[in-house]
């Protein structure tokens, strides 16, 4: 179980913006404040893309209830990491003290049956609160069948989801990152005349495979990515991340610590951008450029951004022409509170308001440099809160996660699902297209128009001219 000071080094983050407002740095844990997702949430979510590793819930088995493929991340290989497993402790193991033995045997079954690189170890509550010693188990259990095993103490009482993000981070950078080297390029795969750089991505989690658009433009400028921490991630490329020659950061409310440590411990320098978006796109791949500070990389660069600028704003011109001047309220949180406004602004879009519950104090920094300092920026995420926004701006979609999916249909008023749920990927110039395809469908869809207008039976129409169709298509059909 951690300790309050192992907490209080973890909310005292040197690289948030937070430190430089408060002595004590992020705010410490309040009743309630997990009730968003709780710290085991964090760190299971952070680490889950992880797709080879072997991962265990320690605990009874509502922390691990429901877990097949929960989080909304694609691989490209193995699919390990969307089998959900548990120790499933009940109150007899509880009682009786076998709860270290019932882990002790899960870590071998999940061996024997999987023949996992790494087998990760999520202690929850229970078992934090008992006083299971996780990391001694892992330690024996790693030298038993000679498997890393990685202790990952994230009890959900120790706080709120980001708190779990930077626990996994930490537990990423104390037990896996730095044991061993990148592999050499496979003979044949260099680039004529071009220089291969090492790159990796904190904080990327390729939900719905949206990075996939993003991969190819970096093989294509000469950036080899050692690893995404944590989408379509493998074992042994987190173990090499410490060779890359710079961090990019993309969603700082999650893992900041980890690209921190990194500069401290190995020197590598890091920046924070997003994949949302045309401008966002292009600034991320300068800022690659621009880091490493290679000329003949930074010429290229400019290259491949004006062929894909001007690909991508001709294919968009046809559509950016039906959503001009719609109006969206976006909810959401960290990097999407921003990122996502300069992708709708792209297309012509106006966003009056944005959620800024899970965002940094550099979040907040970016919205304001995005929409002006007088923009309204939301804490309150009720249905009635966000309904009352609707109306007061006259919003004609709400962007935002499938929690509030239900609080829209059921006001008739569009939505689209923005977060880990969802099933299309929107990041690089070609996750555009999809993003201003799956905004037009929503909001052109005849539903809307059926679904406000008043019930027949309210408007005057007769219950003859009510059966008119009927007959008509009984006659055809005869």
């Amino acid at each position: 179980m951690k300790s309050s000071k192992d907490i209080a080094e973890l909310l005292d983050e040197p690289a948030c913006e937070h430190n430089k407002k408060e002595k004590s740095g992020c705010a410490k844990p309040k009743p309630g404040t997990a009730a968003g997702g709780c710290a085991f949430d964090g760190a299971q979510i952070a680490l889950l893309p992880i797709a080879d590793v072997a991962h265990i819930v320690h605990g009874p088995i509502a922390c691990a209830g429901s877990s097949w493929d929960n989080r909304g991340t694609r691989s490209s290989g193995s699919e390990l990491y969307r089998t959900g497993m548990t120790t499933d402790l009940t109150e007899q193991d509880v009682i009786m003290g076998r709860s270290e033995k019932r882990l002790f045997h899960s870590i071998k079954q999940a061996i024997d049956s999987f023949n996992p690189p790494a087998v990760f170890i999520y202690n929850t509550c229970v078992p934090a609160l008992v006083g299971d010693d996780i990391n001694a188990i892992c330690k024996s259990a790693q030298e038993r069948w000679n498997v890393p095993v990685v202790p990952i103490d994230c009890a959900g009482f120790y706080g709120t989801k980001n708190l779990g993000n930077r626990i996994a981070g930490d537990a990423m950078v104390n037990h896996v990152i730095g044991t061993r080297d990148p592999d050499p390029l496979p003979p044949g795969s260099e680039l004529r005349g071009i220089k291969i750089h090492d790159v990796n991505l904190v904080g990327e989690y390729n939900i719905a495979g949206e990075f996939w658009h993003v991969l190819p433009l970096l093989d294509e400028m000469g950036l080899r990515v050692l690893c995404t921490l944590s989408g379509d991630a493998r074992f042994r490329e987190v173990q090499t991340m410490h060779k890359a020659e710079v961090n990019m950061m993309v969603c700082s409310k999650a893992m900041v610590n980890v690209a921190r440590r990194l500069q401290k411990q190995y020197g590598t320098p890091w920046f924070e951008g997003s994949f949302y978006g045309i401008t966002d796109t292009s600034q991320a791949l300068r800022d690659f450029a621009r880091v490493i500070d290679d000329p003949d990389l930074i010429a290229r660069t400019e290259a491949i951004i004006e062929r894909e600028e001007n690909r991508i704003r001709t294919e968009l011109a046809p559509w950016k022409e039906r959503l001009k001047g719609k109006r969206v309220l976006l909810f959401t949180g960290g990097v999407k509170s921003w990122s996502v406004i300069s992708a709708l602004q792209d297309l012509g879009m106006v966003v009056v308001a944005t959620g800024t519950k899970k965002s940094t104090e550099e979040d907040k920094a970016r919205i304001r440099e995005l929409m002006g300092e007088d923009t309204l920026m939301i804490e309150d995420g009720s249905p009635k809160a966000l309904l009352q926004i609707v109306r007061d701006y006259k919003a004609d979609i709400l962007i935002a996660g499938g929690r509030n999916m239900y609080t829209a249909l059921k006001a008739r008023i569009p939505f689209l699902d923005i977060n880990q749920e969802r099933e299309f990927g929107y990041e690089g110039y070609q996750g555009m297209l999809e993003l201003v395809r799956q905004l037009a469908l929503t909001m052109e869809s005849p539903v809307w128009q059926a679904v406000r207008a008043p019930a027949p039976w309210r408007s005057g129409v007769t219950k003859t001219a009510l059966a008119e169709p009927v007959s008509d298509l009984q006659s055809q059909a005869a």
